[in-house]
């Protein structure tokens, strides 16, 4: 008897360890993406492409670490260790698969202000100037790398509480306008930042608010002291990336490697400035000496944190939304998703560790990651075998670059962030979607330019929501009555302008007049007619709220959750059949919900009209999501016809996306919209018969 307990315990015991030790399993998947993506790693198809986008991503990786590190107002050496251990982290913990992670300029730029603010340039004579034993470099330089990584430090850590207090379920608030508006700004500040550079001119460093115009006025005042051959070497650099990559994206189909002109430039002026003495005889400024190898760790000094924390604060949210919009966008060209969660942790942690090792603060940059499209990286191995090239040059090939031009690098600064300043043409886009979009870009982009990325940043989101929430109690919504009205006006009508449909009792019609779960209290109603062959499904989903930032999201997935379920021919969801009202958006009195199981034939048609009659006002993302939809639709052969549509919103579709220009989809009411489907039904039908 003791025995059977013992055993009956060992199998109970057993059954309750075993899911345990799977969910650990899918813990452990879900929080390091590594596990998932790499035993399914393809070396013969994934290999060759992920190798060829390493090596020229580190020269990306070296170059513009260099740069962003003395834009960080830190040695150079420092930007080539950010370069190498964010980029690890990250393709450990993080979900985008093109995103480059690593130094960034917008991040550098916020740390600058810290590290100017607390070992100011001044402090250079006050310090001793003998070597320390951290690579021979002086301990003035070390004050510096020690406050951005206390900035770094402090900017993960940040990260790491929002990733546990699970604020990534709030980025929608963060929309496309505000982004594109903050990095734009972001970018102008950075490129004033290099202007001294560029023109050879020894200028005091200058931030705070309206820093932006106090630097113009400086260069305006002692314009006659520009360099003129760091001038000319700055614009003939320039010209030279511009035009070699123009070429280099015009031709990229046909030729196989794409010319690394940053490298290439780089070594031309290192060894033109070598050969020539422009240090000494033209006065140029160049990188100097970068010491070879990696010192040991060291904790970053926390005694300052306190001081760094508006800079951290700005880093952990400025470094995560410039991020997040590239892994988003990442995920959306290649098909797969990211969990904005889990992109807190990934940069939390590529923040907080290489602080430890002198890193400055990192994130995604734009440029790097685009190059990861165009030279047709698969995953993360890109990254990773970039880190080696990155580490060769660390311990080789470092100190040859003593002779580069800062003017050069400065160059490649402002060419690097040409994907950001061209955003600029994202306006006229604004402006005929949506004018009030087009007034938050500007709003945001001036506080930005006026004061920071995070300050533009955060008055962009309040003022989104603030206008969302003015717009909204003026919304108006069906009433039960009108659905009720607008469904036998359907069936009336479908019935007039469709032969061989009489409304008889055996058609099957299925009414679902509840609403969808998610924020704009979506109603369907299916109407499949049995007795004609190869017959259609027409499915009728009505938008009785407005389509904007705050419902966008959850409307896309729930429909999508509906016509995939259709066009796999499975069962309907119980979500469907279920009511969810939300508070926020004005719900419909009497929600009831029914429904009728009914399965379409693998072989029917599929149709959706989405009746548009609720949607008093969008903006951007909802255009956007609907146009989205309707290519996503598209792809499917689902065909999608809009009804009852505001002269506003066919305006702001047209000019949004590519629609198909060739048959009409919009249409002055639900009951046209289905005679035109049953008339392109039959007109197909008769075009089977004459061709058999």
């Amino acid at each position: 008897m003791t025995g059977a307990k013992r055993k009956k315990r060992s199998v109970l015991w057993g059954k309750m360890h075993t899911p345990h030790r799977e969910d650990i399993k899918q813990w452990c998947k879900r929080r390091l993406p590594i596990l998932e993506w790499a035993p399914q790693y393809n070396l013969k198809e994934n290999l060759l492409p992920d190798t060829v986008s390493g090596v020229l991503l580190a020269v990306q990786q070296v170059t513009q670490g260099l740069s962003f590190a003395i834009l960080s107002s830190v040695h150079p050496v420092f930007g080539l260790y950010g370069s190498l251990f964010p980029a690890i982290i990250y393709a450990i913990f993080g979900m985008g698969r093109h995103v480059a992670t690593g130094t960034f300029a917008l991040t550098s730029l916020i740390s600058a202000n810290a590290v100017e603010r607390l070992v100011p340039q001044s402090n250079r004579n006050l310090t001793t100037q003998s070597n320390s034993s951290v690579l021979g470099l002086s301990e003035f330089e070390l004050q510096r790398i020690g406050v951005a990584a206390a900035v770094s430090f402090l900017g993960g850590v940040i990260q790491l509480v929002m990733f546990v207090l699970q604020l990534g379920n709030a980025t929608f608030l963060l929309t496309e306008p505000v982004i594109s508006a903050m990095t734009t700004g972001a970018a102008t500040h950075v490129v004033t930042s290099q202007v001294k550079y560029l023109l050879g001119i020894k200028m005091p460093y200058i931030s705070g608010p309206l820093g932006f115009f106090y630097i113009y006025a400086y260069v305006f005042e002692n314009i006659k002291s520009v360099q003129l051959e760091a001038l000319l070497l700055s614009l003939l650099s320039i010209v030279v990336l511009v035009l070699v990559k123009e070429l280099n994206e015009q031709f990229k189909r046909k030729i196989k490697v794409v010319l690394p002109v940053d490298l290439v430039l780089i070594i031309a002026a290192s060894f033109a400035c070598y050969c020539t003495n422009m240090e000494n005889t033209y006065g140029l400024e160049v990188v100097g000496r970068i010491p070879k190898g990696i010192p040991p760790p060291r904790a970053p000094p926390m005694n300052i944190l306190s001081a760094v924390l508006t800079e951290a604060f700005g880093v952990a949210l400025v470094g995560y939304v410039a991020s997040l919009a590239l892994a988003q966008g990442s995920a959306k060209k290649f098909k797969y998703s990211v969990d904005d969660n889990q992109e807190f942790l990934a940069h939390g942690l590529s923040n907080v560790i290489p602080s430890f090792l002198f890193c400055i603060p990192s994130a995604a940059a734009m440029g790097r990651t685009a190059g990861l499209y165009s030279t047709g990286a698969k995953t993360q191995v890109a990254c990773l075998i970039s880190c080696i090239f990155v580490l060769i040059v660390i311990y080789a090939i470092g100190p040859l670059l003593y002779w580069l031009p800062m003017c050069v690098l400065a160059s490649i600064i402002v060419v690097g962030l040409k994907g950001m300043l061209i955003q600029f043409r994202d306006l006229k886009k604004y402006w005929n979607v949506d004018k009030i979009d087009w007034g938050i870009w500007i709003s945001t982009y001036i506080f930005t330019i006026c004061f920071a990325a995070n300050v533009g940043l955060l008055f962009g989101v309040v003022c989104t929501i603030a206008i969302v929430l003015g717009r909204f109690p003026r919304a108006k919504t069906l009433s039960i009555t009108d659905m009720k009205e607008m469904e036998l006006k359907v069936k009336t009508e479908t019935y007039d302008n469709t032969e061989n449909w009489p409304p008889s009792k055996s058609t099957n019609v299925k009414v679902f007049p509840g609403s969808l779960k998610t924020g704009s209290n979506v109603r369907s109603l299916s109407v499949t007619p049995r007795r004609m062959e190869n017959s259609q499904q027409i499915k009728i989903i009505s938008i009785n709220n407005p389509l904007v930032f705050l419902n966008a999201k959850k409307f896309s997935a729930d429909l999508m959750k509906i016509i995939l379920k259709e066009t796999d021919g499975s069962q309907a969801l119980d979500d469907v059949s279920k009511c969810e009202q939300n508070t926020l958006l004005s719900p419909l009195p009497n929600g009831s919900c029914t429904e009728e199981a009914s399965q379409p034939c693998p072989s029917e048609k599929y149709s959706l009209v989405l009746n548009c009659s609720g949607l008093t006002f969008f903006d951007y993302t909802g255009v956007s999501t609907l146009v989205e939809l309707y290519l996503d639709c598209k792809s499917r052969s689902v065909d999608v016809f809009l009804a009852n549509c505001t002269a506003s919103l066919i305006k702001a579709m047209t000019y949004y996306g590519d629609l198909d220009t060739e048959k009409p989809i919009f249409f002055d009411s639900v009951a046209t919209a289905i005679s035109v489907i049953q008339s392109n039904k039959n007109l197909s039908k008769d075009t089977d018969h004459s061709e058999v």
